[in-house]
């Protein structure tokens, strides 16, 4: 696999863009909560419901530490990228496996 197929199943793949972009509008909005609101409470619950299974296993590595922030965010960035190109991968090969049904008629 090429540098290429991996940008293209990762980022220009239509729902590998749409789930990045949901992933970035909850980052955004989880950080003008942050940084404008008082008491931000759970806010950063949101972008990782969206990167949930993989971040799951990620922040398992902490145990009962609390992370840095630098750590958070960056293992937040990661689980969405993997995820996006996994999406990325899904979807081209259900389009592959559509095209390669014979047509009737």
């Amino acid at each position: 696999m090429t540098a290429r197929t991996l940008v293209r199943l990762t980022f220009t793949n239509p729902a590998s863009a749409v789930y990045l972009g949901l992933v970035g509008a909850a980052v955004v909005f989880a950080t003008a909560v942050t940084l404008f609101a008082a008491d931000p409470g759970f806010v950063w619950v949101l972008p990782s419901l969206l990167t949930f299974p993989l971040f799951l296993f990620v922040t398992l590595v902490h145990g009962e530490g609390r992370p840095e922030t630098w750590i958070f965010l960056t293992e937040l960035v990661l689980c969405a990228l993997t995820q996006s190109l996994l999406l990325g991968t899904f979807t081209e090969t259900l389009r592959g496996r559509l095209r390669e049904r014979p047509r009737v008629g």
